[in-house]
């Protein structure tokens, strides 16, 4: 297959839906000669901060001097992301060839009486043979969706990390924090570190018992590791990088000159979990250095979060917070940077999120709201969002489509605001793409 005709066949892949289970998976990387049991994997699940949170351990496992593979889900402009090396994306031509290979597989699955794997679990599968082929030294794997019926559930890591447990997904993963946190945790094998940025009783409950059950020791970040912001964040008007200085006080030593290119106090906390996940590898004998710790998470890229782009005289900040814990980070972030700024809000969201309530958060602060439809299948009634708004401000625009959307926002923006893109990052993804270029990379 071309990479145009690959794409396709995983695009068709999308008619089996979410299909949850281990089994389709498990069968089709045995056809493969089981990929993954020949990878150093850190599993890294959890509702929001799961991506900055791998980008970070990879990046300082980089500065290491290891060579590091990454599967993240979804991506935001080419499906290339999803798969990178040393943070440089496959190219299409290799992604080609292995669904190739993959493509009989699957075939064969279907004729012996199978079910057809789903697109999320040939994406899984094509990561594996992937990242095997290329002998990476370490895998930092993101879970999809929930935890013990994600198909990346099948590895037995070195390390699992759960970032933290909040309301999303529900339809799929349960209606209460209690039965999201079961499902998380499923992630946790039998006598595996894992660490767990979780400050929510009900779920550390259910993480504690499960690393209980299963011979797991359990550090939990805010109680055995914590961190300490150093200086007032900076907003970098030349660059329009934020960085922030801080330390992190570990269970093996203290880290201090710590810095981060991203905004955010959850991306504090995101950085203490990475170095708590790190000690753990250093503990079981691989060597990272202080200083590779520091370099690494200097160095650390995660686009569209919290992320502060200069359009002519707009600034513009971008987030892909498609949650309510999303938004309540978004809104700390908002009040922290710019107290005394309005803003121009740019809002897409998918129906089977909680959007009345990243409304109630975002809307009110803002002077003129925005809604625009996400590019996808489960937008729904997204006009509604639009009437949410207006309990808040007076000012509510329904634009459709995303490019007009964030072409009237810069249009509409006025010298003492700054324009606020979030939702969907299916939607971010395209704004971002208007802002920076129908090219743009990370």
């Amino acid at each position: 297959m071309q990479y145009e005709e690959a794409m396709t066949y995983l695009a068709n892949l999308t008619k089996f839906g979410f299909n949850f289970g281990l089994e389709r998976v498990t069968e089709l990387v045995r056809r493969l000669g089981n990929p993954h049991e020949k990878l150093r994997i850190i599993h890294v699940g959890g509702t929001n901060g799961k991506g900055s949170t791998l980008s970070m351990l990879a990046s300082i496992l980089k500065s290491a001097g290891f060579r590091v593979g990454t599967f993240t889900s979804p991506h935001l402009h080419s499906y290339t992301e999803r798969f990178r090396i040393d943070d440089k994306k496959i190219s299409e031509e290799r992604i080609a060839r292995i669904l190739t290979v993959l493509r009989p597989h699957l075939e064969a699955m279907v004729s012996e009486g199978f079910e057809h794997p789903t697109e999320f679990e040939v994406s899984t599968a094509l990561a594996f043979q992937y990242f095997r082929e290329e002998k990476v030294d370490f895998l930092v794997l993101e879970v999809g969706l929930g935890g013990l019926i994600d198909s990346t559930n099948i590895v037995d890591p070195l390390v699992s990390v759960i970032t933290n447990v909040a309301m999303d997904h529900m339809d799929y993963l349960g209606h209460t924090l209690g039965k999201i946190a079961s499902i998380k945790a499923g992630i946790i094998k039998n006598n595996t570190p894992v660490v767990s940025a979780s400050d929510n009783e009900e779920v550390l409950e259910v993480i504690k018992n499960t690393c209980m059950d299963r011979n797991a020791v359990l550090t939990v970040v805010g109680q055995d590791v914590q961190w300490e912001a150093m200086a007032k964040p900076v907003v970098c008007d030349n660059n329009f990088l934020g960085e922030q200085n801080f330390k992190v006080f570990g269970r093996l030593s203290v880290y201090d000159n710590l810095r981060i290119p991203l905004l955010g106090e959850h991306q504090l906390l995101n950085a203490a979990t990475a170095v708590a996940a790190i000690e753990h590898l250093i503990e079981k004998g691989f060597p990272v250095s202080k200083e590779s710790i520091r370099c690494g998470l200097m160095k650390t890229r995660w686009p569209a979060r919290l992320e502060l782009i200069r359009k002519g005289p707009a600034l513009v900040l971008i987030d892909g917070a498609h949650n309510h814990h999303g938004a309540l980070s978004l809104r700390a972030a908002l009040d922290k940077y710019f107290p005394e700024e309005g803003f121009v809000l740019v809002l897409g969201m998918l129906a089977d999120k909680e959007r009345a309530k990243v409304v109630s958060e975002l809307a009110p602060r803002a002077r003129l709201v925005v809604v625009t439809k996400p590019n996808s299948d489960r937008a729904g009634e997204w006009g509604l969002v639009a009437d949410a708004a207006k309990t808040f401000t007076r000012e509510v625009r329904l634009v459709e489509n995303i490019t007009e959307a964030v072409r009237l926002a810069l249009a509409e923006v006025k010298p003492c605001e700054i324009i606020c893109i979030t939702g969907s990052l299916y939607m971010v993804a395209e704004a971002r793409e208007e802002l920076l270029g129908a090219s743009v990379d990370w």
